[in-house]
């Protein structure tokens, strides 16, 4: 059955490959960009299949009009994908406050907004499936990466948050996960080379050498590949929650959570202590 979907930074990278992916087995796509002008070839191949749209996530008054524009133009919309978004890089101690508000509006409320926007129209319909793009970088945090997990770890959240209230209207939602894609030049990007990165202080040189090493060494995924299994995701009734795009980080992530679980049951007493159970079960004095 042909979809319609809306999907935020098509411009290039894994949202452009999601975009195509679409188009080529016969459905129908609302392509947002910055600049339309990166759309063109797509009209040119698809033709009204793509309905291009100049879009910047952090004006909310302007995604809603997208939106509306998309419903309207297409009749309906099946998927959702919030994609749009970037990483920005340095030190806390580095950040400036407009480089943190700036992450936080484009990663974090940019997505609320297309949320906000696109649920009374698949509310109304009784379907819909919202794909919420997160990251590797949601689930674990590494250094000089403050800024970027501080956006994406909420997105965690408030997606979960989200399936449950959305769930009894018929809408799905699915949080993907990507790992490091070639989305530039065949390559895994650097993130010390995308264009947003903090004035730097030399004290965290060192890191800097250790974070483009890690980078380095994780394996480039297809953002291809990707296109296609978001596809089954899509199409499958019974879609998760959250799925991983890549292996390169499950093994760091399986160590991460075995710490953290580890840690909470090291320090139970003290936990326990915390909330006055040990007093009570001495008879002393309540919390």
């Amino acid at each position: 059955m042909t979809k319609t979907w809306f999907v935020t930074g098509s411009s290039r990278g894994l949202g452009r490959s999601f975009v195509e992916a679409a188009l080529s087995r016969g459905d129908r796509v609302a392509a947002t960009a910055r600049d339309t002008g990166t759309l063109d070839e797509l009209v040119s191949t698809y033709g009204d299949a793509v309905l291009p749209l100049a879009l910047d996530v952090t004006d909310r008054a302007a995604v809603l009009e997208s939106v509306r524009r998309a419903a309207e133009h297409f009749g309906s919309l099946d998927v959702v994908v919030n994609n749009a978004g970037y990483a920005q890089v340095g030190a806390i101690e580095e950040l400036s406050e407009q480089e943190l508000r700036d992450q936080l509006e484009t990663n974090l409320f940019g997505a609320v907004w297309v949320i906000q926007a696109a649920l009374p129209y698949l509310r109304e319909q009784g379907s819909g499936h919202i794909i919420q793009m997160s990251s590797a970088a949601g689930l674990i945090a590494l250094p000089l990466g403050g800024a970027y997990h501080a956006s994406k770890w909420p997105l965690e959240a408030l997606n979960e948050s989200l399936a449950q209230e959305v769930a009894e209207f018929g809408i799905k939602v699915t949080v993907v996960e990507p790992g490091g894609f070639a989305t530039r030049s065949g390559k895994n990007p650097n993130p010390l080379d995308n264009g947003h990165m903090a004035t730097p202080n030399p004290v965290y040189d060192g890191l800097r050498a250790r974070l483009a090493e890690l980078t380095g060494k994780q394996p480039a995924g297809d953002p291809a590949a990707a296109a296609r299994a978001l596809l089954k995701i899509v199409d499958s009734d019974n879609p998760p929650l959250r799925v991983m795009f890549g292996q390169g980080f499950y093994p760091l992530l399986q160590q991460v959570y075995a710490d953290r679980l580890k840690t909470w049951a090291d320090w139970q007493d003290l936990s326990a202590e915390a909330h006055g159970d040990l007093e009570r079960a001495a008879g002393g004095a309540p919390a």
